[in-house]
Parts: structure tokens; C-alpha cells; sequence
């Protein structure tokens, strides 16, 4: 943190050029994400006279510590800047998606000559087709299948048609389940009929494939191939009930969303239809995380910048409850996301604003549905961490870090520290230590250096520059002196507080600063303590155990003749344990990338000679 900054000396070196601001609060964190046309003049605005401003931009305002700007060339460079930072940092007083989910499309590699089918969730400019969103990954995924099978569709990456040849067709050419373009016995004209029958089905026309598959299910029980037309029947049943699940049709064949909000207080529930190809494919809701001023024409415009941020597809229409004051430039931005134009609409009349109202009641039925579970839900953890917060006496608690220690009789010693952030995990901070400094089973010296290194880590992670408002350690006094003594020696103020067993090693309270505190075991603090402490040994246990199979792997594919290096790797890319590996028949063994014949035999002789008898 710039503990030299002068608010009022930087305002009057702020550019009159369109960029992003940052505010910093208290703790250097940012608070806020905001664009401007001039810079100078609407950054001034916040720091001048409160009138006219809102509660809540009053109350972050007070919070300011500093700020930062970055200047680009245009507004619409500010609004894709902007969207980008908020969906990185998340800032408090920005108007966020509380469940910031990505949906899973089906890509279709048109970009190359024998395209495949993939399932993604990143948009990429590489000339490609993107379909959905799909709400499930699993529709996705028996879709993908169900093509694959249909038209025998390729699902190998080899880069075609450089590889032709090179290597012998996979197992679903011998199955007749690929054309096998791989081995050129297709050519690209007439693979592409079958890609060009997938677009198509994708796109929502689902005739040529039911007759399809009728034809099919028909053929195979004109053959008593009994097994091979309930197999196509099963598919056309699939495809029936997906074409009627597309009930709600628009008055064309162009692809919309249809967006609806209900607020209600500080919480606000965002409804969206898929309309794809004139039928709707799925629809899902968001959670908006508002500080409560907001309008809905404000939450409808932050709404649509944040999700479409990112996403693979922007429909040609967007129709919402009503107009958002940068309307034209959302919509130019939007444009500039894909090869063509997105108009952004407010129907006022007819079948269209009867649509949209259909998205706005379903968001205030949601809203009045997940009411009560959410309140549950944030008892679970944002109550439960306040209860934490208030036995400890302590201002504020958002991020918990927990450490164990995993060792087999002080061999193979490993660290886990896992992260709960507003009362739920956070996986993507969670991470793995190996004592590589400490000999034999001293827990103390082993937690010393695991809390040494990761309040000294180098700067490459960026998840270590955040430090935790809580470090929570499974132990008394002892694990908690070696944590206190760490956080001193370092110059960090972090409170620790450890967990207090009974004669049953229960947990019964928490030590912290040198006295035993007790905790009501019924209450929603104790369970969030329990989850954490549970999630800390599994974490530590697991890795253990990997590394203790690997290394077992390692040691054993060792000792057998004619397996070096690069063949030991590869079997262990092939297999998960030794145990696969002598469970393997020959023929497996040979394929794996690098063996031959003599390779395989000699890793079957040896397995079943040692494994077994030992």
C-alpha cells in the first residue's frame, strides 16, 4: 500500500482521456470498478459534493483509501476493460453474479478439414460453430455421444490431414463408430456431409435425423439385429423428447435471449431464456450480489455486461424489461464479440413483452423460492463465520487457512492448506506441501517450515499475496505457539486460533491467545469449524497417499529390465496404480505409447513374479 497518496493531489493529475478507475479500500483491496469518458472529470465526481449521490456510494466513498487508473483509447475499450477487471476481482460495491457460472456449448471444429465435436466453455475466434448454452454437461456429453455414434463423427486429435497414415486407426474405426479419416478412407467432402447433417440437428432440425434412425431401427429389425434397433430406438427416443422439451417458439429462426429481473430489497434474481434457431433450448437464473441502490434499468445493463463477458456465443437479439442508459454502446461491444450484430430491445407490446414478462415472473418466483434456502444457506456460512468471528472477539473474518500434517511414521511428510472464504471452500487457493527440510516425524518443525513457506512464497502465485483473516490449526496450544511464533518472526499480524480435543478426540472449543474458549457444539460456528477441519485432513491424506502410490510406481517399474525412463513415464500415464499394470493383458501392455513385444512381456514376467509374492 501507498502510504504517500494524497487524494487530492492526484485528482488534479488524473488525464482527460476515457479509461478504467480502481478504488482501493482500508486494506489496499479494490472496492470498486468503474469506466469514464473523461477520466478528470468522473473521478472528481466522487469527491465532491454528496448530493444526488446514493447511500451506498456515500458510505464506499468514505471507505477510499486511494485510487488507480488505466487509460485506453476509446469508451468501448473502457466497457470490455471494465467488465474484465470486475469478473476478475469481484470488487464489494460493484453489482456482481453471486454464481458466476459458465455453461458447457458443443463446438464444432469447421476450422478444420475433418472437424470434430467438442464440448468447451471458452469462446476462441477460430472460425468454428458454437451451440448452446447447454444447462447440463451431461446433455452435452449424451449428445456428443449420440452424434458420434450417428455419423460416425471423429473424436481422436490428430491433426488431419498432416497425419494420415502415420498411425494405425483407433479402436472406434475397428467398431465401425469412425469413418477413420485418419487412414484416408474418406475424404473431406464426404466427412463434411456428415458434420453438415450435425450442424443442422444442433441447429434445432431434428426431422432428418428421426427419419434417420427410424430408417435405421427399422433396417436392423428387418435383420432380427434385435440388440442394434433397440439401440436406435433408444436414440430416437432421446431425440423426441429433446424436440419437445423446445415447446416455446419465437416468430422466426434466429437465436435471442430473453432476460428478466426481480429486486426485491438487496437481493435481485436475473431469469434468462435460450432461444435458438426459433425453439428455447434451456433456460437458468443468477443471483446478483447488490449493495441495494441499484435500479432495475442499472441491473439489467451490469447484468448484461457480466454475463456476456466471456461467454462463447452472443445471440443476434437480446430482449429485456426495459432500456439501460449505455444501451448503444452494450450493443456495440456485443457486436464487436462475434461476426455480427447484436441489437439489444425492450418490447412494449404483444407476444414479445408477454415473453419477457414470463422471464420477469419466473425471476420473482425463484426469488421467493430459493428465499428461504439461501438464508439457510448463509447461516451455514457467512452466520457461522460471524459466530466464529464474534466468540474470537475479533472485526472481521472472510478467508480461513487450515494446515495438517500427513506422514507415515515421519516418512514421505506432506502439508495440505486449504482456504474457506466467506464460510465456503475455495479450491482454486487450496495447496501442497512437501517437508522437504524436517527429518522424521516432527509435526512442530514440519508445520515451522510449511507456514514459513507460504507467508515467504515468491510472488509467481497470486493466491499467497492474499493473507488470511484467520488461520485455524488442528491442534492446542502446541500447533498454535509454532503458528504465533511463524506470524511474529515474519512481521505479519494474522490471529490463530487452534482446536481443543476431548478424551474422545472431539473437538470441544478453540484455544486462542493462550486461553481455552468453548463452543456450543449444536451451533452452525462449531459444523463450520468441523467442515474445515474434516476438509484439512482429507486434503493432506489424499496427497499423501498419491504420493505414496507414485513413488511405489516409481520404485517398482525401477527394478524390471528393458523399462527406462521414458517407457516407466509412459505406463504411468497409462495406468493409475501397479496394480493396473499386472491386471493387464499383453496386448494392453504393447500398445501403450513406446513398448513393444519384448517390453510388455518383460513388465508382465516381472509383476507377477514380485508383485504377487510380496
Amino acid at each position: 500500500m501507498n502510504n504517500d497518496f494524497i487524494i487530492e493531489d492526484e485528482l488534479r493529475k488524473l488525464p482527460k482521456k476515457p479509461g478504467v478507475y480502481l478504488m482501493h479500500g482500508q486494506k489496499d483491496e479494490i472496492i470498486y470498478i468503474g469506466k469514464a469518458v473523461n477520466l478528470y472529470n468522473r473521478v472528481h465526481q466522487y469527491f465532491q459534493s454528496p448530493k444526488g449521490k446514493s447511500v451506498t456510494i456515500q458510505k464506499m466513498i468514505t471507505q477510499i483509501k486511494r485510487f488507480e487508473y488505466i487509460v485506453v483509447d476509446s469508451e468501448l475499450e473502457a466497457l470490455v476493460l471494465e467488465n474484465n477487471l470486475i469478473k476478475e476481482h469481484r470488487p464489494k460495491y460493484n453489482t456482481l453474479l453471486k454464481d458466476d457460472k459458465t455453461y458447457p456449448y458443443i463446438k464444432v471444429t469447421t476450422n478444420e478439414a475433418y472437424p470434430r465435436l467438442i464440448s468447451t466453455r471458452k469462446f476462441k475466434k477460430d472460425k468454428a460453430r458454437y451451440f448452446g448454452p447447454y444447462t447440463s454437461g451431461l446433455a452435452v456429453k449424451e449428445c456428443i455421444d449420440m452424434l458420434h455414434k450417428l455419423y460416425k463423427i471423429r473424436t481422436c486429435q490428430r491433426r488431419l490431414p498432416e497425419d494420415i497414415g502415420r498411425e494405425r486407426p483407433c479402436l472406434y474405426y475397428s467398431l465401425g463408430q469412425c469413418m477413420g479419416p485418419c487412414n484416408g478412407g474418406v475424404t473431406p467432402e464426404e466427412y463434411g456431409k456428415g458434420i453438415e447433417d450435425t450442424i443442422d440437428f444442433l441447429s434445432g432440425k431434428y426431422d432428418k435425423v428421426k427419419k434417420l434412425l427410424t430408417d435405421k431401427m427399422q433396417a436392423c429389425s428387418d435383420n432380427f439385429e434385435f440388440e442394434k434397433a433397440i439401440e436406435y430406438r433408444d436414440l430416437l427416443k432421446a431425440v423426441e423428447e429433446l424436440s419437445v422439451k423446445q415447446k416455446v417458439t419465437a416468430y422466426d429462426e434466429d437465436d435471442r435471449d430473453i432476460i428478466g429481473i426481480y429486486k426485491e430489497d438487496r437481493d435481485a434474481v436475473a431469469n434468462i431464456f435460450f432461444i435458438r434457431g426459433g425453439r428455447m433450448t434451456g433456460r437458468e437464473h443468477y443471483h446478483m450480489d447488490i449493495e441495494g441502490d441499484e435500479t432495475i434499468e442499472e441491473l439489467v445493463g451490469a447484468f448484461i455486461a457480466r454475463f456476456y463477458t466471456g461467454t462463447p456465443y452472443v445471440p443476434k437479439e437480446i430482449w429485456t424489461q426495459c432500456d439501460f442508459p449505455e444501451r448503444t454502446l452494450t450493443e456495440k461491444w456485443l457486436s464487436g464479440l462475434q461476426n455480427h450484430k447484436c441489437t439489444i430491445m425492450a418490447p412494449k407490446k404483444g407476444q414479445k413483452e408477454k415473453l419477457v414478462e414470463m422471464a420477469v415472473t419466473n425471476s420473482k418466483l425463484i426469488h421467493h423460492a430459493d428465499g428461504e434456502k439461501l438464508k439457510k444457506e448463509n447461516l451455514r456460512t457467512l452466520g457461522a463465520l460471524n459466530e466464529i468471528r464474534d466468540l474470537l472477539g475479533l472485526k472481521v473474518i472472510h478467508r480461513v487457512e487450515s494446515f495438517d500434517i500427513s506422514n507415515t511414521n515421519g516418512f514421505d511428510s506432506v502439508a495440505s492448506m486449504i482456504v474457506f472464504f466467506d464460510g465456503q471452500p475455495k479450491n482454486s487457493d487450496y495447496r501442497k506441501f512437501r517437508i522437504k527440510e524436517v527429518v522424521g516425524p516432527d509435526d512442530y518443525a514440519s508445520m515451522r517450515e510449511v507456514l514459513t513457506r507460504r507467508f515467504t512464497h515468491d510472488k509467481k502465485d497470486k493466491s499467497f499475496d492474499v493473507y488470511p483473516d484467520l488461520i485455524l490449526m488442528d491442534g492446542g496450544k502446541g500447533q498454535v505457539g509454532v503458528a504465533e511464533e511463524v506470524i511474529e518472526k515474519l512481521g505479519l499480524v494474522i490471529p490463530v486460533a487452534g482446536m481443543v480435543k476431548d478424551d474422545r478426540h472431539r473437538t470441544r472449543g478453540l484455544i486462542f491467545k493462550g486461553e481455552e474458549i468453548p463452543i456450543d457444539q449444536h451451533s452452525e460456528g462449531f459444523k463450520l469449524i468441523t467442515r474445515i477441519q474434516d476438509e484439512t485432513h482429507r486434503f493432506a491424506i489424499e496427497y499423501h497417499r498419491h504420493l505414496r502410490t507414485k513413488e511405489q510406481v516409481h520404485s517398482i517399474l525401477d527394478d524390471i529390465p528393458g523399462i527406462g525412463p521414458k517407457r516407466r513415464r509412459a505406463l504411468m500415464r497409462a495406468f493409475k496404480d501397479i496394480e493396473s499394470i499386472r491386471n493387464a493383458d499383453l496386448e494392453t501392455l504393447k500398445n501403450v505409447e513406446g513398448m513393444d513385444v519384448r517390453s510388455a512381456q518383460s513388465v508382465m514376467d516381472f509383476l507377477h513374479t514380485n508383485v504377487i509374492n510380496s
